[in-house]
């Protein structure tokens, strides 16, 4: 997201001061992060006061103090199997103590953990309006740790969270309809944006390609992501050792880290491993590849697809989430059902053959990723807390506003 710019407040728009809490935030690199980064940045853009309460991740950690910005550390413990993130421990008195004092307009909640559900048991006693993300869907990581029996359990936990607050943000209108079949209420679309100056096709390396033993010619495969589960790495790998069937030339470059990384680096050893990446060296990795493969069954946007349509890239994907909003099957990307793992191979090794078809979809997708702008985002985002509010202050209540 580096080098997003904000276009200022709209006159006559009055200034809020929001509240965002989370569990994670920038530099941390994931989905929820890379998401209100430029959200948070572009409301204090346009004029808003940002108070971000996150869990302390380092113990010498100083909080963040600029012009509209500001952070309030909390304590947390480690998150199981991520050891780069904390979970904020619970904190209600503090908050109640802290918004008494100093009293937000309004209260934005990114995650469901202990923090954020005291943020919104200490909001809601204080009468303060709260509005609240679905970025994750735990619920569907259950079966991927032998969990399974956890479904049920943690379903409703995220539903009592969401339909306590007054709406809950999603980013796709396929989202907010499975959701609202489980009983989720006010459920309210914005979708996500991708900075399209830092991922660009400008920025392919031969130099890394050659890094990488490929040719300007040979098909290179990338997957990025947390190398966990339940994002279906080892579907990535199975599809590129067929793909190597059709065409010995292939490579596959797999960008991210986690807990699999160790055991399937050590089955695999032909594809090639490049940990986590950030910012511009992230982006290159991207714009260097030809292919993007993401057969992931867990997302509920899935930020890295368009980030890598951004890049220019020929995109196979199942059919949800980010790839069923923003690709057009066979002209900008390909798309096949839900789950069907042959189709996802077949297509896969049918742009394997073609190297126009490569081409020709990746063209297409950087082209209509140019409009997906994340100032139209957050000004979609600032104007649904800017109504919340108002609403809020009408004595209309929540449930009139979603």
């Amino acid at each position: 997201m580096d080098g997003a710019r904000f276009p200022a407040q709209p006159l006559g728009l009055r200034a809020l001061r929001v509240s965002v809490v989370t569990e994670t935030y920038l530099p941390e690199i994931n989905g929820v992060a890379m998401t209100m980064g430029p959200i948070v940045r572009g409301l204090c853009a346009r004029g808003h006061h940002v108070e971000l309460v996150r869990p302390r991740q380092r113990g010498a950690e100083v909080p963040a103090q600029r012009p509209l910005f500001e952070e309030i550390l909390m304590r947390g413990v480690a998150i199981p199997r991520y050891d780069a993130l904390k979970l904020g421990l619970p904190c209600r008195t503090l908050l109640l103590r802290h918004w008494s004092y100093r009293r937000p307009d309004i209260v934005h909640l990114v995650t469901e953990g202990p923090l954020g559900w005291s943020a919104l048991s200490a909001a809601l006693e204080l009468g303060l309006p709260v509005a609240s993300d679905f970025h994750t869907n735990f619920h569907t990581y259950t079966s991927h740790y032998g969990i399974g029996w956890l479904k049920k359990p943690i379903t409703a936990y995220l539903r009592r969270f969401h339909n306590r607050s007054h709406c809950t943000i999603v980013p796709t209108t396929d989202l907010r309809d499975e959701l609202a079949a489980l009983g989720f209420e006010n459920l309210l679309v914005v979708a996500r944006g991708v900075d399209t100056a830092l991922f660009n096709p400008l920025k392919r390396d031969p130099v890394l390609r050659h890094s990488w033993h490929a040719g300007p010619d040979d098909p290179v495969a990338l997957f990025v992501s947390r190398l966990a589960p339940e994002k279906n790495l080892l579907m990535v790998l199975e599809t590129f050792e067929t793909m190597r069937q059709v065409d010995p030339r292939v490579k596959l470059v797999v960008v991210g880290d986690g807990p699999q990384r160790a055991s399937v680096q050590s089955r695999y050893p032909d594809a090639i491993f490049c940990g986590a990446r950030y910012g511009s060296d992230l982006a290159t990795h991207y714009a260097s590849a030809d292919i993007f493969l993401f057969p992931s069954m867990t997302e509920t946007y899935g930020n890295v697809t368009v980030e890598a349509l951004a890049s220019g890239l020929a995109v196979v994907a199942y059919r949800y989430a980010a790839a069923a909003q923003h690709i057009r099957d066979g002209e900008n990307g390909i798309t096949v059902l839900y789950g069907e793992r042959e189709a996802f191979m077949r297509a896969a090794i049918g742009l394997t053959q073609s190297s126009e078809g490569r081409a020709r979809l990746g063209e297409r997708a950087r082209a209509s990723m140019v409009r997906v702008d994340w100032n139209q985002i957050v000004s979609e985002f600032e104007g649904t807390l800017v109504r919340l509010v108002a609403t809020h202050a009408g004595g209309e209540g929540a449930r009139a506003y979603a």
